[in-house]
């Protein structure tokens, strides 16, 4: 079955995957979606003797139709390689009676270089089949991880570059040491005086300038997007989840066809609505539990049907989950409206222009596969704390605000099907926050001595992406308003 992609917001127009992986948004603005979402059609048992890379061909191999076996098995074997300190790509770790699926054995130590070890090669192989003539510029906002894996993932990558913006004051200190010492030619790497969703507001208008777009491709050049709102970036996180339950059947941990619910700590959408297509392809998934912290607005929009930006921005200890824009979760609208790409775009216009939207009550019931809660800071300290000292395991301030927001869900509803845990990043990264939340008496010491005391706590060695980065120099030290974006790109590509 060949899938088309077409835009949430536009008309029945329709794009190869390839097509849609190189230009990353449509030109009105919308998300790419898949036609249809194809049916996972091999057997469990299966796939439950292939390696990662197999699985990665299986899933992928369904979404993007007009990739060759040979173009999709190259791109996948130069992803999932020794940038990975496991041959399993994404082990699993039993704790406190849940699966903690570790997605942090990158190069970056985070989930996102799950997708972003393989999007370059998506892309570039994108530009060969569609004869791109112009040097593609990454343009990407972070919050804190899709940065560094994206510049890993696209460093000295011919005929690409890519600039980054981040919030100055919004990520943690080894999050921001590992964008600024980033190498590679080709890399530009901004901070800005604001916060993500400013930063993310302002790509996205650059993506849908016109006259901008002229300019560069005047000067040779074209946008993409290493975002997750690029399909490229969501097709591969699918793949982790099938992985996850093949395992566990292959264990012997659950059986063949039995369901699990998936919880997955939440900022942009992306990594759960990876997880919905999954089940939307066959998967024996029951909930979709999303996890929040203290900016809680996805909470309350599966709570009230209103979705509504108008509030406190909160700095927490889990900063690449402080958003209050989740990109993502147009897609999801999308469906819920039944593709109805007119209603769609009236949705996401009211949400630009007033700042919230409200979905009607049938939509609404179509969130049943969903559960949201949020954890407070105090919560998340405490998540940390007993995931430590009751299981013996060690996790980040994301992967504590679903653990909690996971022991929420337990006593509301007494469901005890077995449960998996997005673990999305290292607790090396965040190690001030996961230090206070087991002891006071680290207070003193500075981000790298933190580091040295968590290994020696957790008995677990220093990654190389924190241990290459102590002594690294800053290459990076560029800092705009969020107005002067635009004028930063122009700098960075000589085109003023």
């Amino acid at each position: 079955m060949q899938v088309l992609y077409k835009s949430t917001r536009g008309n029945e127009e329709t794009v190869t995957a390839s097509m849609a992986i190189l230009k990353g948004l449509s030109e009105d603005g919308g998300l790419f979606v898949p036609t249809a979402v194809p049916k996972l059609d091999v057997p469990v048992e299966k796939l439950a003797q292939m390696s990662y890379q197999e699985t990665a061909y299986e899933v992928m191999s369904r979404f993007l139709t007009d990739f060759t076996e040979e173009e999709l098995k190259d791109c996948i074997n130069k992803a999932y390689d020794s940038k990975f300190d496991t041959d399993k790509i994404a082990p699993i770790h039993e704790a406190n009676g849940t699966f903690f699926l570790e997605l942090f054995h990158g190069a970056t130590i985070a989930f996102k270089d799950m997708a972003l070890s393989i999007l370059p090669h998506l892309m570039t192989t994108a530009a060969r089949k569609n004869q791109a003539k112009n040097e593609i510029v990454i343009l990407t906002a972070t919050s804190g991880d899709t940065g560094k894996a994206a510049m890993a993932g696209f460093a000295d990558v011919p005929g690409t570059r890519i600039i980054v913006f981040y919030p100055k004051n919004g990520v943690s200190p080894i999050q921001e040491k590992q964008m600024v010492t980033q190498k590679g030619a080709n890399t530009y790497v901004v901070g800005i005086t604001g916060n993500f969703d400013d930063a993310q507001t302002a790509v996205k208008n650059m993506f849908n300038d016109r006259v901008l777009a002229k300019e560069l491709d005047e000067a040779g050049f074209q946008f993409s997007s290493a975002n997750s709102i690029n399909i490229g970036r969501l097709v591969p996180q699918i793949v982790y989840y099938v992985y996850a339950y093949a395992s566990l059947v292959r264990d012997g941990k659950i059986k063949d066809g039995q369901e699990i619910n998936v919880v997955v700590p939440t900022g942009n959408f992306g990594n759960i609505l990876a997880a919905y297509y999954a089940k939307q392809m066959g998967l024996p998934i029951h909930k979709l539990i999303c996890a929040s912290n203290e900016n809680r607005v996805l909470y309350d929009f599966f709570r009230t049907g209103i979705y509504d930006r108008k509030r406190e921005f909160i700095l927490t200890s889990s900063p690449s989950m402080d958003i209050l824009i989740s990109s993502n979760l147009e897609r999801l609208i999308y469906r819920l409206t039944g593709d109805d790409s007119k209603k769609c775009a009236e949705l996401m216009q009211s949400l630009s222009q007033g700042g919230e939207y409200s979905i009607t009550e049938d939509m609404k019931a179509q969130l049943s596969d969903f559960y949201g809660n949020f954890c407070s800071e105090g919560e998340t300290r405490e998540a940390i704390s007993a995931t430590y000292y009751g299981g013996g395991y060690v996790i980040d301030p994301h992967t504590a605000v679903a653990a909690g927001v996971y022991q929420k869900y337990l006593r509301e509803t007494g469901d005890t099907a077995p449960a998996v845990i997005a673990s999305t990043a290292s607790p090396y990264k965040f190690t001030r926050s996961v230090m206070n939340a087991l002891s006071d008496r680290y207070e003193g010491l500075d981000d790298f001595g933190l580091v040295d005391a968590l290994s020696s706590m957790s008995d677990i060695a220093v990654p190389k992406a924190v241990e290459e980065i102590r002594t690294a120099p800053v290459l990076h030290d560029r800092v705009v308003d969020a107005a002067d974006m635009p004028s930063a790109v122009k700098n960075i590509l000589g085109i003023q």
